[in-house]
Parts: C-alpha cells; sequence; structure tokens
C-alpha cells in the first residue's frame, strides 16, 4: 500500500481516565527523617542518562519520604516478582491513611517487605533499603522536586522527582556475557504496568538502528 492511501483502519476520540501506555514497574524503596523504611511500586518513571524521572502522588508515604530526605532506591522487579509486587499494591506506609485512599482499599501496613515475602539488603550510598530479589537496584538522591503544573504542595499534588543514580546493583545471571558493565536485555524481563494490568516483553522483533552506536556513547 502507497504511504499516500489512507489505511482504512477506523479511530475514535475518547477521553481515558488515565494514560498507562505502559512503563516498567518498580519498587521505590525511602525512609524518613526518623530512618523508618518504605517500600511502594509505582510505575510513573523513566530514565534520561543517569537520572530517573519519578512522578507520584502527594498522599503517599514516599512522596512525603522524598520531600523530607530526598534518597531512594529504585528496585526494578522481573516478571518472576509480579505476585510480590501486586501484594504491595494497596498497603500503605501511610499512618493513618488518608480518606480518599482509605475509600479504595489503601491500609496501613508497618513492615510492607515481610508482607510481600521479600527482604531488604545493605546499601552503599544511601540509607534506603536494596531489595533481594529484585535484579536491579538504583540508589539514587533526589536533585530537583516539583508539582505538575504549579500545583500547591500538599496531599492533592502530583510531585516529580529529578533522582540522580549513584550506584548501580545488578544480579550477575542478567549480565551480558564477557562485558563487565552491560546488560543482556534477551535475560532481563522486567515488569510492565499498562491500564493496571501486568505486562512482560515479548522477544525481540529486531534490533534498532541505535544499536549501532556504542553504549559508552551515551555516558
Amino acid at each position: 500500500m502507497s504511504s499516500r492511501q489512507r489505511s482504512d483502519q477506523g479511530s475514535s476520540t475518547v477521553p481515558p481516565a488515565i494514560l498507562s501506555f505502559g512503563t516498567p514497574v518498580v519498587l521505590l524503596s525511602t525512609v524518613d527523617e526518623d530512618g523508618v523504611a518504605n517500600t511502594a511500586p509505582m510505575s510513573s518513571v523513566f530514565w534520561l542518562g543517569h537520572t530517573a524521572v519519578l512522578g507520584m502522588g502527594g498522599r503517599s508515604q514516599t512522596a512525603r519520604n522524598l520531600l523530607a530526605t530526598g534518597e531512594c532506591v529504585i528496585n526494578l522487579p522481573s516478571t518472576q516478582l509480579v505476585s510480590a509486587v501486586d501484594a504491595l499494591a494497596l498497603p500503605t506506609g501511610r499512618d493513618p491513611v488518608p480518606v480518599a485512599n482509605e475509600r479504595v482499599g489503601y491500609r496501613h501496613t508497618a513492615d510492607k517487605l515481610g508482607a510481600a515475602g521479600l527482604h531488604g539488603r545493605p546499601r552503599d550510598t544511601v540509607r534506603a533499603e536494596r531489595i533481594d530479589e529484585c535484579p536491579v537496584n538504583l540508589e539514587a538522591r533526589v536533585v530537583n522536586a516539583c508539582t505538575l503544573a504549579d500545583q500547591e504542595p500538599d496531599d492533592d499534588a502530583t510531585f516529580l522527582f529529578e533522582a540522580a543514580v549513584s550506584r548501580v546493583h545488578v544480579h550477575d545471571d542478567i549480565r551480558a556475557a564477557g562485558t563487565t558493565d552491560r546488560i543482556d536485555p534477551d535475560r532481563w524481563r522486567p515488569l510492565i504496568m499498562a491500564f493496571q494490568r501486568y505486562y512482560g516483553l515479548a522477544g525481540e522483533l529486531r534490533p534498532s538502528k541505535l544499536a549501532t552506536i556504542d553504549e559508552e556513547w551515551y555516558r
């Protein structure tokens, strides 16, 4: 079919409640000013170089912790951890639970890792916990925080955090053979969230032309 020919695929204008077309799930570990740990799943995350951009609502204990201490570990679970991740979906470290969250099923849980059958482990550059079962742990510190669209910085706001990654830990079984600093994308199976459902990656379709550029160029 010529590029000038119109496709017969129909389309509609729709007003979806969320624009969740698919992003990686992370378990974000944080600490409050007293060093009390909290872990929460989230999927509003992307990376620019060695900076992670995190988005979350102000009602969460995670947002409060990031504003207070600026320390976190961005733990990336594999598809094998989907049940543990889902066990953390509604527990919250916030006590008391905000009324709006309580109405939709959130409940306070002090030991969230224990409730999900996960385990913390020592970290190098921050106080927040690494999660042992997650194949990737990114230690990071917040370098900038703001609200979305000039909202007031309160429970009803959406916060954006820029977090500079200071240390990267990966399980050996996802490293690329014969390298010291590369991840094998065929071994790494990230958990993906799309419209409140969990997915994994399918097999590789084809290499990108960007693969002709050495990864070191991005450093």
